[in-house]
């Protein structure tokens, strides 16, 4: 039997992020939502004495510790925190300008680092709590047309990587989720865009762009299934640094894992070639 707990879910109103939350609410568990507008966790019909709808700017460090701190004084602790926000950016790197990235990498990776230094002090005080970050496996092993995007999840997996060892002598998990594609949000125009120059080299991506498109409402994942994950994570004594959801995020990482070994090997002696010889 899971242990009811504390959760703060970031991107909360739509997607993974929606379905966790209702998932979470349904089984007992205490959980903060943070949207970008309060208007969008309305339409969740629960328990208000477990649910607390935030609005919160994640650009601003200001807004986040408040956010962390109505939970805490709503709920009386924190336990499990969720860096579920986030959108994709895609284009070639020639085509994304200056602020397109800056705009996208404030969500996808400083957002996170802001929530998780605000939360922080908490968990560290007790000694105890998870730290869920939500990569993607385009973070391990990226495809066509997202470059500025898997450069902000790639930094998610490291960041993840490095607290993880941080954080383990003070009774901290942090783990990086890594999931694959999945029936949501996440390929619809709320939740991507596209660079607005668009080089005609590189039209080569916007065929990428446009099967992914044409899979929308066909991906494998199913989202009403997260929730019990997450709980398993939450729960569980050794829980791993990163963990691939969903078959086609497993594949894609075995492959790439698969390669990066025979290149490793192919190329070992001219990477031990600058070694001292004694």
């Amino acid at each position: 039997m899971s242990q009811t707990k504390i959760w703060y879910i970031t991107g909360a109103s739509k997607g993974v992020g929606f379905s966790l939350v209702k998932k979470l609410l349904e089984n007992g568990h205490k959980v903060a939502a943070t949207s970008r507008t309060i208007e969008a966790l309305e339409k969740l019909d629960v328990n208000p004495e477990n649910f607390l709808p935030l609005e919160v700017d994640l650009t601003n460090e200001q807004s986040i510790a408040q956010s962390i701190e109505k939970t805490v004084q709503q709920f009386g602790g924190l336990d499990v925190v969720v860096n579920n926000a986030g959108y994709r950016l895609g284009g070639a790197i020639e085509e994304v300008s200056n602020t397109e990235i800056e705009e996208n990498f404030q969500i996808n990776f400083f957002a996170v680092v802001k929530v998780i230094q605000q939360g922080l002090p908490y968990l560290r005080n007790q000694r105890s709590g998870h730290i869920i970050n939500i990569s993607s496996i385009a973070g391990f092993a990226p495809g066509l047309g997202w470059s500025m995007y898997s450069s902000a999840k790639f930094a998610i997996t490291g960041l993840s990587e490095a607290l993880a060892n941080d954080l383990k002598p003070l009774g901290i998990s942090v783990t990086a989720v890594l999931p694959g594609w999945f029936r949501t949000h996440f390929a619809k125009p709320d939740s991507i865009a596209f660079s607005q120059n668009q080089i005609d080299d590189y039209q080569f991506l916007r065929a990428a762009h446009q099967r992914m498109n044409e899979m929308d409402g066909k991906q494998l994942g199913n989202p009403e299934k997260v929730a019990d994950v997450f709980i398993k994570l939450a729960d569980h004594a050794n829980p791993p640094v990163l963990l691939f959801l969903g078959s086609d995020a497993t594949q894609r990482a075995e492959t790439k894992i698969a390669e990066l070994t025979e290149q490793i090997q192919y190329w070992k002696e001219l990477s031990s070639s600058t070694d001292f010889k004694e």
